[in-house]
C-alpha cells in the first residue's frame, strides 16, 4: 500500500492599497488614541504582501501540490482585483462596517480563499510594513 505524500505550498503576492483605522463606535479621542496616526482622515497606504500557505497530498501525475496555473487566477480573482489600488474603507463592502486593520484583512482574505477547491488553505500571512506581519490560520 502506498501512502500520499502531504506537502505545503506557500505562495506569495503583492497589492497596494490605503485604509483608515477608525470606528464611528468610538469618539475622536478614543479613536486617536487608539489607532494614532493610522487614523488620519485622509487616509495612509501600505504595499502589502501576502502569504498563502496551502496544503494536499502531492499528485501522483502532476508532482504537484496545487496547480499555480489554476491557485494564480482563482487568487487574482478572489483577492488582488478586488483589494488592490483601493480605499478599503470605501471600496470593499466587508470593511464598510469594520475596522479594515491587517488583522481583519487577514481574516477577510483566509475567508475569501478557503474556497479554493484543489488543496486546504492552511493559513494566509500579511506584511503590512517591514515591522508588521500577521497570520491567520482559521
Amino acid at each position: 500500500m502506498s501512502r500520499l505524500l502531504k506537502l505545503s505550498l506557500t505562495r506569495r503576492y503583492r497589492f497596494a492599497a490605503s485604509h483608515r483605522l477608525y470606528s464611528p463606535a468610538f469618539s475622536e479621542q478614543e479613536n486617536q488614541r487608539l489607532y494614532g496616526k493610522c487614523g488620519n482622515p485622509y487616509g495612509h497606504g501600505h504595499n502589502y504582501i501576502l502569504e498563502v500557505t496551502l496544503s494536499a497530498p502531492v499528485d501522483p501525475q502532476t508532482g504537484m501540490v496545487a496547480n499555480l496555473g489554476e491557485l494564480d487566477p482563482f487568487v487574482e480573482r478572489e483577492i488582488l482585483e478586488p483589494f488592490d489600488q483601493k480605499y478599503l474603507n470605501e471600496q470593499v463592502d466587508e470593511f464598510r462596517a469594520s475596522v479594515p486593520t491587517a488583522e481583519n484583512l487577514c481574516r477577510e482574505i483566509y475567508r475569501r480563499l478557503e474556497k479554493f477547491p484543489a488543496a486546504r488553505l492552511e493559513r494566509v500571512r500579511i506584511e503590512e510594513t517591514s515591522n508588521n506581519s500577521f497570520e491567520y490560520a482559521g
